[in-house]
């Protein structure tokens, strides 16, 4: 037996209504009087009537649907990004269509392309660190596809931004060490193309020339894809490691490269923070139950999906054509556990095949 259901025309023919006054009364028209909108409403209800979703676009000529492009979902900020974004979405009547470019252009480009073949109403989206020609994305917005960008923007492309401040977040976490007694720090970084790692470096550059320390780039270590492939933090830590004078501290900006931290040294047999210490950039919720707890910038992933969303569909919404874009700059947390502690007088660090290398705490 095929599914039929309820229509305008069905509410009409059981009241014996027009449907144009059926319409009018389920939208809450001006022109339908108190009483018959009850009436409407209250037979709509009792049937269980549910608007056409089709219809309704053809009508609004809107597909009521938001994509979203994300470098990869079990990346636990952006996980709790998408929360923010669906909570908004879902209380204001839009589906949302997740897609994961994996940290790769070609795949942020077929992303978007087949975004765009489901007619969605706008775009939310976090650049891959690959991605380092936008006209996929100036093509669409000069077709008339609202964009907005989170986290990781591009600023050649005038729209709506949010993003947290990185070089706070970097700043504090760089300070904290410093007053904890570590000078060497070195610098575990996303791919150098992304605004998150050039705004994310600076922090940590500024910490050490305001503590007179002076920066030492054979410190800062780039990883292309931001730790979301573990060998790329282990070439980036062993270069760290063969450095004439061992790091007391590393300052990792990124998820997958805080936790790439742990798993090297624990491989190593090297003790955080005994024999080295870690402050990163984090929002997996359960930093503070590892061994050692983790020192974190932990920042506002659900409150960026929230406002990310609302700046796109005030655009979606609006009547007339939007020329006045919004930056919104959320602010960062620092957590302060166990991987920070201030240093102790540590032994020898017995690296692989014997070889002995003077700590340089």
């Amino acid at each position: 037996m095929k599914f039929e259901a309820i229509t305008i025309k069905d509410i009409a023919r059981a009241l014996g209504l027009s449907t144009s006054t059926v319409s009018r009364a389920l939208r809450d028209s001006y022109q339908i009087s108190p009483e018959t909108k009850k009436l409407v409403l209250e037979y709509a209800k009792k049937i269980n009537y549910s608007p056409n979703p089709i219809a309704l676009s053809l009508k609004e000529k809107r597909s009521r649907s938001i994509g979203v492009i994300v470098c990869e979902i079990a990346n636990s900020f952006f996980s709790q990004a998408i929360n923010g974004i669906e909570s908004i979405a879902y209380d204001r009547g839009y589906n949302v269509i997740i897609t994961q470019s994996h940290e790769s252009y070609e795949r942020e480009v077929n992303d978007l392309q087949f975004l765009a073949s489901r007619s969605i109403d706008g775009l939310l989206i976090s650049v891959s660190s690959e991605t380092k020609n936008f006209d996929h994305l100036m093509d669409l917005q000069h077709k008339g596809l609202p964009i907005v960008f989170f986290d990781r923007i591009f600023d050649d492309i005038e729209t709506h931004k949010v993003m947290v401040n990185n070089f706070k977040g970097s700043f504090d976490a760089t300070s904290h060490l410093i007053k904890n007694g570590y000078r060497h720090i070195a610098h575990l970084a996303n791919s150098d193309s992304l605004s998150i790692t050039r705004e994310r470096a600076a922090g940590y550059c500024e910490a050490l020339k305001h503590h007179g320390i002076e920066v030492d780039e054979s410190y800062i270590k780039y990883c292309a894809h931001g730790g979301m492939l573990y060998q790329e933090v282990e070439e980036a830590l062993n270069l760290i490691m063969k450095h004439e004078r061992l790091p007391q501290a590393v300052f990792a900006a990124g998820d997958k490269l805080t936790t790439g931290f742990l798993r090297y040294f624990k491989a190593k047999g090297i003790k955080v923070p005994e024999q080295i210490a870690l402050a990163g950039f984090s929002n997996l919720d359960l930093t503070d139950l590892l061994n050692p707890s983790l020192t974190v910038v932990r920042q506002p992933a659900f409150e960026m999906g929230k406002a990310a969303t609302n700046l796109l569909l005030s655009q979606v919404e609006s009547k007339r054509p939007v020329n006045t874009f919004q930056k919104i700059v959320l602010e960062p947390e620092l957590l302060i556990r166990d991987s920070s502690r201030p240093p102790h007088v540590t032994p020898l660090v017995p690296l692989k095949g014997g070889t002995k290398v003077k700590s340089s705490l």
